[in-house]
């Protein structure tokens, strides 16, 4: 049995099915692979063709290391290529379906179905109890099984029906579960900070955030959000300090530079072409703003440049789970076999997916990671 019909847990079943073991899935939602019908804008970033272990957050780095070896991007590529389905790389070994994520849940549920796979959609899933096989008590009666692979997902968009039912089950065993909360999520300002900045709201620009992730930010009316905020609010934590380079292309002196270029610009006018005109707006002291650039001391135009290369702000906290696109931290992987993400302890029972402590990074790592956390309980179970 398979606990829940989402990406790992498909991947999962129709693994198994393939080796001749029958297996049903039950998802509680009214529809299989919910939340990868909403990813990527509605275009599912399938995979990343940069996967890479050290491109996932856990508290043992090497766990994901064996399923991401056995299970690669190119693998689930060949799968998508056999149905047909056009796909096309964006920037940073991203790739999407050219058409939609519905290509990508009929290709799971076909393979199902080839497989012999049974998914039932719709059906509660009470508790679960282990004697000489697994007992599930399920709002249709009591189903048996010789396995269970727990694969509901994290707690990120509970509105898509996400639960911590995983987290429950494992604790019932005595697994440990390590802490969890919201990754790859927008930002929220403190009042002081969000009065300053929201006139921006809708404005982006290219950073790098945290001297790490340079992608794009946004400005929103609760803080910031964007690619470049989302992978570093993985790393962040609540009471901590934020570097920004607002301008990577541009060294701090880039000001001065200009200003002996054109002396008769202004402060703003230089500002203005360097970034969107309201950020530049913000960034740019009133009260040197409107003069002629060649009138001001290199001193200030250095400070000014410095800031900008490394604005510090001090976010308040983040959007929660409601925003998240997915949760960190989850089933302690010292609890699992890093080979086929069967638990230690409990012979039988497998976690797979978002439930366990492993997190990747935006732009399809985390997809990588179900198919491959699949792939690796589906070979064992």
């Amino acid at each position: 049995m398979v606990v829940g019909a989402g990406a790992a847990g498909l991947m999962a079943a129709f693994t198994a099915g393939r080796r001749g073991r029958r297996v049903l899935v039950l998802e509680h939602g009214t529809q299989a692979g919910a939340k990868i019908l909403i990813s990527g804008g509605g275009r599912c970033n399938f995979t990343n063709l940069q996967t890479a272990p050290d491109r996932f957050f856990s508290a043992n780095p090497h766990f994901c290391k064996s399923a991401l070896s056995r299970y690669t991007p190119a693998d689930f590529l060949a799968m998508v290529e056999k149905h047909h389905i056009a796909w096309h790389e964006k920037t940073l070994g991203q790739l999407f379906c050219d058409v939609s994520a519905r290509l990508i849940v009929a290709m799971l549920l076909d393979e199902c179905a080839a497989a012999g796979v049974v998914v039932r959609v719709g059906q509660r899933i009470g508790t679960i109890h282990r004697a000489d096989r697994f007992r599930v008590e399920t709002d249709r009666g009591d189903i048996f099984a010789d396995s269970v692979i727990l694969a509901t997902g994290g707690l990120s968009i509970p509105k898509m029906g996400a639960t911590g039912f995983s987290l429950d089950v494992a604790r019932k065993f005595g697994l440990p579960v390590t802490e969890t909360r919201p990754g790859l999520v927008p930002l929220t300002f403190p009042a002081d900070l969000l009065a300053r900045t929201q006139p921006l709201s809708g404005v982006s620009l290219e950073i790098v955030a945290g001297k790490r992730f340079r992608e794009a930010m946004l400005f929103t009316h609760r803080g910031l959000s964007g690619p470049a905020i989302l992978q570093i609010s993985s790393i962040w934590r609540e009471g901590q300090g934020l570097t920004i380079d607002l301008l990577p292309d541009l060294d701090a002196g880039f000001l001065i530079a200009r200003k002996r270029a054109r002396p008769k610009a202004s402060l703003r006018t230089l500002l203005h072409e360097v970034m969107p005109q309201r950020a530049a707006d913000l960034f740019t002291p009133p009260d040197l703003a409107a003069r002629p650039a060649g009138e001001l001391p290199d001193k200030p135009l250095a400070a000014l440049g410095a800031s900008l290369k490394a604005w510090q702000v001090h976010p308040s906290g983040t959007e929660g789970y409601a925003k998240a696109e997915v949760m960190l931290g989850g089933v302690d992987t010292d609890a699992l076999s890093s080979r086929t993400m069967e638990t230690k302890t409990v012979p039988g029972l497998f976690v797979v997916g978002e439930a366990v402590d492993v997190t990747g990074w935006l732009g399809g790592y985390n997809f990588q990671w179900a198919w491959a956390s699949g792939h690796s309980a589906g070979m064992a179970a």
